[in-house]
């Protein structure tokens, strides 16, 4: 369905005629042609290639090429995503609308942007080792530092002390080390780096164990997280350093810090090398962080320029993109010379694209136009409706049940009025209505911005709906001022109520000793009747009788509607048969029920409705006695009676005999056949096959069991759907009757205590309550409620919804997310 910004000008309620349109487009200004046809959006193509598979049609390579440069520009947005930057909505204009040279550019950035990520990689990986190398040195080195002056100290306090003072902690072999060979001392091997701190605990018992507690491991914590130069991700580390003798210890370490991704690094003991490695390695390190920020300064440089341009390629690539594929479902001719395609347009939109196909032809001075030819067919069209963007979401509601026919009547003219309407009955409250209003509108005031924005479900689903949910609030507006209700709170807005205290000295008007003291409440509900014991009884008796005027009045349309379907289809039977005897069923008995309601209201009669509709089957001759209502009331019930029981026949049995009748005055002439020449096999085949579907014999039980539950169904159905417009009774009083709780018993309760707390907690309560419960749960119980009475209750009064949709080659329509 294609969406306008202006109502057509034809007749509302059917969708437009459509044509089957054969075109022969010469090969040379076939891309430009498809390219004008998409721009304009008013054909749809049929798939002339069915049996074929994608790759073997004539313009897979085209369109495998467009799949590549999608590629390249997703990887040119996720380079934008990742460095932070957003593509332009308001892509500048450039002169690279030429496909070849479009991938010759993107080819050309690809290859510029990975060379660039790999140069930064491979620097931030060496920036990175530089910089645990240096927390290694400056760890390690502690440790040397301090055992070192630890040593000397300790040396100095062994000189000074006499030998029979020396404490426990005192070598008992000193002489023996003092008087040792140098030479002869055992030289020990280290081992430094960084392990994950996660990991420390594990890796210092496994090496305790897999060496027999024959190493020595020091650990120090770093502060803050670590660039791991491998996976180049920050993680907390822990510098270690690990002494050991001999060589199998030697591989033992090395394979348990591979074991747990421990990063080692070189490590000397002399502090002057120290030193002169740490001054070493800062200078380094000063060196790469100004390489690496002016190679992201010129990578953030390239992507801001291709940013500027993104959306034109893409939309240029998609474009493209779709062209090919709606060329793959055109047909060679055989002279290789035109495409032949076949497709639905509507009627008054031939002018158009005939004009599109000259002007494909123009500019690609090509010197043999396209040819456009109507076909004839019996095939069914696709079913299009002119919509705009207020409603296009009316018309998705009907959709959602089925799509019309074609040229069927179309119910979304009536729901744009009668849906919101009658879900405003069921939430009759001005104050809600008022809420729902502004939150609508913050969506209207805001569309432009929130349609280039990618919602969650649910706000995608409110926003698609907002006019429908403008309406809404509008019509609950209109039904909260009828009730007299605001958060069911009534007020005096149209005059001061009827009613007055019968005593002066009463207290409590609103309980006892009401009467009469002025003319009756111009508009809605009077305010007095909110809190009196008349109350409940009052709005369920006019709520009720309301609910089934409003439910016969909406089935009466859909019967009126049945009948312009088979007046413009030239469907007499459905006429004679179908609408006249189901207009009278229902109107001799719940249209006679909606006379007695308006009678008894004009009238202020106490007569029994429920015991003159019950006694008008039991006891149709009976006296009605203080039931009666009008003059003459049993004689026409009687009639109406005898009416609704002849209808039952009505449809049921004529019908079908007609049915019957006129398949055999059809078929009456077919034993007579015309002598054929034989020239013309193919001509032969055809009449073959015609008289074949012709003698096709006509199944009369079949037809009358359909015409059976149909009848059936139509008088089941006038007694349940009319109940089930109850609903729209119950709901509002449960909706009344909640506001009143939320009211009285949380926010006046509340109010009552004199505390401030108290109060703040109850006006909390009361809005998270009626938000939570009556704005939302409420409105989505409505919602669905006046959903189930079109589709059920109205529509299967007249519409068939076997129809399907027409959809257009448009470019308007590409997806925003880009295809694989």
């Amino acid at each position: 369905m294609v969406t306008e910004d202006c109502w057509p000008t034809m007749d509302l309620l059917r969708s437009e005629p459509m044509q089957l349109v054969h075109l022969i487009i010469p090969i040379e200004s076939s891309r430009r042609a498809i390219s004008y046809l998409g721009d304009l959006g008013l054909f749809q193509f049929k798939d002339l290639n069915a049996e074929k598979s994608p790759f073997q049609r004539t313009y897979a390579a085209q369109i495998k090429r467009c799949g590549e440069m999608a590629r390249r520009l997703r990887f040119f947005r996720d380079q934008m995503k990742k460095a932070g930057l957003s593509h332009s909505t308001m892509s500048t204009m450039s002169d690279d609308n030429d496909l070849d040279r479009l991938e010759v550019k993107l080819g050309e950035l690809e290859a510029d942007l990975l060379e660039m990520n790999s140069n930064n990689e491979q620097l931030q990986r060496t920036y990175s080792e530089l910089l645990e190398y240096k927390l290694v040195l400056q760890k390690a080195g502690g440790f040397f530092s301090s055992a070192q002056s630890s040593a000397t100290a300790q040396q100095r306090e062994i000189e000074v002390q006499p030998l029979g003072e020396r404490s426990i902690d005192s070598p008992l072999l000193l002489e023996q080390e003092m008087t040792t060979d140098p030479s002869k001392h055992v030289k020990l091997g280290s081992v430094s780096g960084l392990v994950p701190r996660e990991k420390s605990l594990a890796f210092e018992r496994i090496l305790f164990r897999a060496t027999r507690g024959n190493v020595f491991l020091k650990q120090a914590v770093v502060n803050g997280p670590v660039v791991d130069p491998v996976s180049g991700e920050k993680v907390e580390k822990n510098v270690f350093i690990i002494f050991y003798s001999g060589e199998r210890a030697k591989n033992k370490i090395l394979k348990i810090c591979e074991a747990f991704r421990a990063n080692r690094y070189p490590f000397t003991d002399d502090l002057g090398k120290q030193f002169q490695m740490i001054t070493e390695v800062s200078g380094k390190l000063s060196e790469l962080k100004s390489t690496i920020d002016a190679g992201l300064l010129h990578r953030n440089s390239l992507l801001q320029t291709i940013g500027h341009q993104y959306e034109q390629w893409n939309l240029l690539v998609k474009k493209e993109k779709s062209v090919y594929h709606t060329l793959n479902m055109l047909s060679i001719d055989v002279t290789k010379m035109c495409l032949v395609a076949e497709g639905w347009c509507p009627v008054s939109a031939s002018i158009q694209i005939q004009n599109a196909l000259q002007q494909a032809t123009f500019d690609t001075n090509c010197q043999v136009g396209a040819i456009f030819q109507v076909l004839q067919t019996k095939e069914s069209p696709p079913t299009y409706f002119r919509t705009n963007k207020f409603t296009s979401a009316f018309q998705e509601i009907v959709d959602a049940y089925g799509v019309a026919k074609y040229r069927e009547a179309n119910p979304g003219v009536y729901t744009i009025v009668t849906f919101p309407f009658l879900f405003a009955v069921m939430f009759g409250d001005w104050g809600h209505g008022i809420c729902l209003l502004l939150a609508t509108l913050y969506f209207i005031i805001r569309e432009r911005k929130f349609s280039s924005q990618k919602l969650g479900d649910i706000i995608e689903m409110t926003f698609g709906g907002r006019y429908v949910i403008f309406m809404m609030a509008l019509f609950s507006i209109y039904t909260g001022l009828i009730y007299n209700e605001f958060f069911s709170v009534p007020f005096e807005i149209f005059g001061p109520s009827a009613y007055g205290c019968r005593d002066p000295s009463c207290r409590d008007a609103t309980t006892a000793g009401l009467t009469k003291v002025r003319d009756t409440y111009p508009f809605g509900v009077d305010p007095k009747w909110h809190g009196s014991r008349s109350e409940l009884p009052f709005l369920n008796s006019l709520k009720m009788k309301m609910s089934i005027l409003l439910g016969v009045a909406q089935m009466n349309l859909g019967i009126v509607l049945s009948y312009f379907n088979a007046k413009y289809f030239a469907d007499k039977l459905n006429i004679w048969y179908q609408f006249v005897p189901q207009m009278i069923f229902l109107n001799s008995l719940f249209g006679y029920l909606s006379l007695l309601i308006i009678v008894k209201w004009c009238t202020g009669s106490k007569a029994d409705l429920y015991h003159v509709m019950i006694y008008m089957f039991l006891s149709p001759f009976e006296d009605l006695g203080e039931n009666q209502l009008f003059w003459g009331q049993g004689f026409l019930q009687v009639l109406l009676l005898l009416s609704a029981l002849v209808a039952v026949p009505w449809m049921l049995f004529p019908k079908p005999y007609f049915l019957k009748k006129q398949h055999e005055e059809r078929h009456q002439g077919q034993s007579y056949a015309l002598l054929l020449t034989g020239e013309d096999p193919l001509e032969d085949d055809q009449e073959d096959n015609h008289n074949s579907k012709g003698h096709e014999e006509f199944e009369f039980s079949e037809i009358f069991v359909h015409q059976l539950i149909h009848t059936i169904e139509f008088v089941l159905g006038a007694v349940s759907n009319t109940a089930s417009y109850l609903r729209l009774w119950a709901l509002s009083l449960a909706h009344s009757e909640l506001s009143s709780v939320f009211y009285d018993k949380v926010l006046l309760l509340a109010w009552g205590f004199n505390n401030v707390i108290i109060l703040i907690i109850g006006i909390i309560v009361f809005i998270s309550a009626t938000v939570g419960v009556l704005l939302v749960m409420e409105t989505l119980s409505a919602f669905l409620h006046a959903l189930r009475l079109h589709w059920v209750e109205f529509q299967n009064k007249f519409y068939e919804g076997t129809g399907y949709k027409f959809c257009p080659f448009s470019f308007a329509l590409l997806s925003s997310e880009d295809e694989d």
